[in-house]
C-alpha cells in the first residue's frame, strides 16, 4: 500500500515538473519567435497609449516609422496592424485562411446573441449557411429588385423633405437626416415598417442602434488590461445588458406578430412580404442544412441595422462635404445627370450605370473616408507571413483608411480627385472596384467576408447622392469663403468632427417627381 502510495506521488511530482518544463519551453520558443517590428512598450499597458483616440490615425502613424506591418500589445491583447496594399494581400487573400475568424470583442459579445451573431461569428458551419443564404436569398440581387419600390419611395419621400427645407430656408444636419432614410429602407426591408413613425418598434429600434455604435466605440479598459477583465469599471456590462434586453425584448414583439400575421397569410397563400418572412421560412424548413432559432433571427436584424444604415448616411454626408469643397466636381456632376437623365424625372437606379462620374465620386468618397475605417480578423492558428511568426488568436487591424491614401499607389492621396476612377480617355469607368479585389480601395472587405450588404449600400448611396446633387444647390451658412473642415471624430465608423449643416436651394422646381 505504501508503495503504491509512494508510486502515486512520484507521478504527481513527474507530471508537475514536466508542465513546469513545458511551460517553460513554449515560453523561451515565443521569446526567440520573429514576430514583426514593434515599437517600445510599456508594462501593462503595452503599446495602448500610442494608439490615440482615433485609432486609424494612430496606426498610420506607428506605421510610417515601422513599416506596413506592425505587431502590438494592446494591454495583454497581442495584436498587428496592416498598412499597405501589398501586406493586406498577404493577409487577406494568400493567408486567408489563417484569417477567417472575427475577434469576439466584449462590446459585440454582450450587445448581440454571441452564438448566433453572423457578421461576428467564427469561420464555421453555421457562418457558411447565413453567407450562404444572405447571398442567395436575403441580399441576392432577385431580393434587392423586389425591394426597389421601397428604395425609390423612400428616396422621393427624402426629396420631398429637403424641398421643404429649401423652401423655408432651413438649415438641416444632414447625416441625421439621412439616418432616418437609410433606416426607413432597412427597416421597410427587414421587418415592413417604417422607423419615423412615432412609437413603434422599427423606430425604439434606431434608437437602441445608435446607442449601440456609439458604445461598441468606447475604449473598454477590461478588455485590455488584465486585472480588470472581470471588473465592469466604466458600467460597459450593465449598458450593454440594458441596450440588449430591450432590443430583445422589441424583436420578440416584432417576431410574433409577424408569426401570427403569417398564420392568416397562409390561408390566403400570400407570399413573403420582408426579410423577416424569408427568415422565419428557412426556421420552419425541417429539410434546412441548419435550423435557424429566433436568437439568429434576432442577430440578424441588428447586424442589418448596424452595418446598414448609419455607415450609408455617413458616407453620403462625406461626399457631400468634398463636394461642397469642390464645386469644380459638383458641376461636372450635375452637367453629366443633366446630359443622360434630364431635368424632367428623377435619377433611378438603373441610370447609375450610365453616370461613370457618380461612381466615380463615390469611389473617391470611399477611398478617403471608408465608414469603416479598419477590417477586424483574427488568427485561428499560427501562420508565417513575410518571414513573420503570427500566433494564433493573434488580432488583425486591416487599415483600410491608411491604405486609400497610400503615396505608393494614389497619386496626390489627399486630394479629392474623382478623374482617378475614370477610364484613360475619360469616357467611361475604370475597371478598379469597391468589392474587394483590388487591395488598395478596401471599404467592404475583401474575400470571403466580404461585406453581403455592398450591393444594397452601393445603390443607396450613388442614387441618393445623385438625386441630391440633382435637384439641389448646399449652402453652408457663416462659411466665410473657407473650405469645411475633414477632421473626424473617434468611433466605431468614420464620423464627422463637425456635423455637416447645409441649407438646400431648389435647382429644379417643381421636383422631377
Amino acid at each position: 500500500m505504501a508503495d503504491l502510495q509512494g508510486y502515486i506521488i512520484l507521478s504527481l511530482v513527474i507530471c508537475l515538473v514536466s508542465t513546469i518544463l513545458v511551460r517553460a519551453l513554449l515560453a523561451k520558443a515565443r521569446t526567440k519567435a520573429r514576430l514583426p517590428p514593434s515599437p517600445p512598450a510599456l508594462p501593462i499597458i503595452g503599446h495602448l497609449h500610442l494608439v490615440g483616440p482615433i485609432p486609424h490615425q494612430g496606426f498610420q502613424k506607428l506605421s510610417n516609422q515601422y513599416g506596413p506591418l506592425v505587431h502590438l500589445s494592446l494591454g495583454y491583447v497581442p495584436c498587428v496592424v496592416v498598412s499597405s496594399p501589398e501586406m493586406a494581400k498577404e493577409f487577406l487573400k494568400t493567408n486567408e485562411s489563417s484569417f477567417l475568424d472575427r475577434p469576439q470583442f466584449f462590446a459585440i459579445k454582450n450587445l448581440s446573441y454571441p452564438s448566433a451573431d453572423f457578421t461576428f461569428a467564427l469561420y464555421g458551419p453555421y457562418w457558411k449557411f447565413m453567407k450562404k443564404i444572405c447571398m442567395s436569398q436575403l441580399l441576392g440581387g432577385q431580393t434587392l429588385d423586389q425591394f426597389l419600390p421601397v428604395r425609390r419611395e423612400e428616396l422621393k419621400r427624402f426629396m420631398k423633405l429637403i424641398m421643404r427645407k429649401a423652401d423655408q430656408k432651413e438649415a438641416m444636419e444632414l447625416e441625421v437626416e439621412l439616418a432616418k432614410i437609410t433606416s426607413n429602407v432597412i427597416s421597410r426591408m427587414t421587418m415592413n415598417q417604417k422607423c419615423s413613425e412615432d412609437d413603434n418598434e422599427a423606430g425604439e429600434i434606431r434608437k437602441l442602434v445608435k446607442e449601440t455604435t456609439e458604445i461598441a466605440g468606447r475604449f473598454n479598459l477590461s478588455e485590455h488590461i488584465w486585472f480588470f477583465k472581470n471588473l465592469d469599471l466604466q458600467g460597459f456590462e450593465k449598458r450593454c445588458k440594458e441596450i440588449h434586453d430591450k432590443f430583445d425584448a422589441m424583436m420578440e414583439m416584432i417576431i410574433k406578430k409577424h408569426e401570427e400575421a403569417r398564420k392568416e397569410d397562409k390561408g390566403r397563400g400570400e407570399k413573403a412580404e420582408d426579410l423577416l418572412d424569408i427568415l422565419l421560412d428557412i426556421s420552419e424548413d425541417k429539410n434546412s442544412e441548419i435550423r435557424l432559432k429566433k436568437d439568429h433571427i434576432k442577430a440578424f436584424i441588428m447586424d442589418m441595422f448596424v452595418a446598414g444604415t448609419d455607415t450609408t448616411a455617413k458616407t453620403i454626408e462625406w461626399a457631400l462635404a468634398e463636394l461642397i469643397n469642390h464645386p469644380n466636381i459638383i458641376n461636372k456632376a450635375r452637367e453629366e445627370i443633366d446630359n443622360v437623365v434630364g431635368k424632367t424625372k428623377l435619377v433611378e437606379e438603373s441610370d447609375i450605370a450610365n453616370l461613370p462620374y457618380i461612381q466615380a465620386i463615390v469611389k473617391e468618397t470611399l477611398r478617403l473616408h471608408p465608414t469603416g475605417p479598419m477590417i477586424f480578423r483574427e488568427s485561428s492558428k499560427i501562420c508565417t507571413i513575410n518571414g513573420y511568426e503570427i500566433p494564433e488568436r493573434t488580432r488583425l487591424f486591416v487599415n483600410t483608411w491608411a491604405i486609400g491614401r497610400d503615396p505608393k499607389h494614389w497619386d496626390d492621396p489627399l486630394e479629392f480627385k474623382p478623374e482617378r476612377f475614370l477610364s484613360e480617355d475619360g469616357s467611361g469607368r475604370s475597371p478598379l472596384d469597391v468589392r474587394g479585389q483590388y487591395f488598395q480601395l478596401l471599404p467592404f472587405g475583401s474575400g470571403k467576408r466580404l461585406c453581403p450588404g455592398t450591393s444594397l449600400a452601393m445603390q443607396v448611396i450613388q442614387t441618393s447622392l445623385a438625386s441630391m446633387i440633382q435637384c439641389f444647390e448646399w449652402k453652408i451658412e457663416e462659411r466665410n469663403g473657407s473650405n469645411l473642415d475633414m477632421e473626424e471624430a473617434p468611433g466605431m465608423t468614420l464620423q464627422r468632427a463637425h456635423p455637416l449643416v447645409c441649407v438646400p436651394v431648389a435647382r429644379l422646381c417643381p421636383l422631377p417627381l
